[in-house]
């Protein structure tokens, strides 16, 4: 048989019941820390192109894809270079009445390479006759991983240092409730020097490009526990 509660006892046990854990719990605090890794830029990117304009789209499609089958056939001779063919699209030119009178072509091939100075060569060699675009310098992946593990550890001490601090100040132990780490990597501008296609020129003078650094950064956010 259960037993029967009088309206005092009653009263104690919903008391009881009222009072969750989170009650007891000590101060939360918020701590957030970051740290910061510099890594080099050892992979460049770069997109050249080849565009032209005219009247009739098939004579615009054999002239553009003639100059990149020839930059193609330049970029083979750079095995350090990788290429691959970009985008492509041909679209019309309207005059004042509304109508079609000429088209534009534009054809575009990505390179991409570790030595810098390989595809600074190709780059000043197919400027010649092609256009440059989007060159752009950033970490390679274990380049990029390496320096991120880096700043993860250095953002966790510091991360530590804080809370330690918090909990010292407090006169208080301390434990990690909960700790959320974000990464993001910032590049610096590369240096480049960028020259319009030109059949003047009688030498293939190479780009000149600086690759830098990329700084990763490493933002924890958490929340620990002081306790009496």
């Amino acid at each position: 048989m259960m037993p029967i509660l009088t309206r005092k006892g009653r009263n104690a046990a919903l008391f009881a019941l009222c009072i969750s854990p989170a009650a007891w719990a000590g101060t939360l605090v918020d701590v957030s820390a970051e740290a910061m890794q510099e890594a080099p830029n050892d992979l460049a990117q770069a997109t050249v192109f080849a565009e032209a304009s005219g009247l009739a789209p098939k004579a615009l499609a054999a002239q553009v894809n003639s100059l990149m089958a020839e930059a193609a056939n330049t970029a083979k001779a750079y095995p350090r270079v990788k290429s691959r063919s970009g985008s492509t699209f041909t679209h019309p030119n309207y005059g004042k009445n509304g109508r079609i009178d000429s088209w534009r072509m534009r054809s575009e091939l990505v390179l991409e390479s570790g030595d810098t100075e390989a595809l600074s060569e190709l780059l000043g060699k197919l400027q010649e006759k092609l256009g440059v675009a989007n060159v752009q310098f950033l970490p390679k992946p274990d380049t990029r991983k390496s320096a991120e593990d880096q700043a993860i550890q250095a953002a966790i001490a510091a991360f530590q240092a804080r809370a330690q601090l918090v909990a010292k100040t407090m006169g208080k132990s301390y434990k990690i409730k909960q700790m959320s780490i974000n990464s993001a990597a910032q590049g610096r501008p590369p240096v480049l020097q960028y020259r319009k296609a030109s059949s003047m020129l009688s030498e293939a003078a190479p780009m000149p490009m600086e690759a830098g650094e990329s700084q990763i950064q490493v933002h924890i956010n958490g929340q620990i526990e002081l306790a009496d």
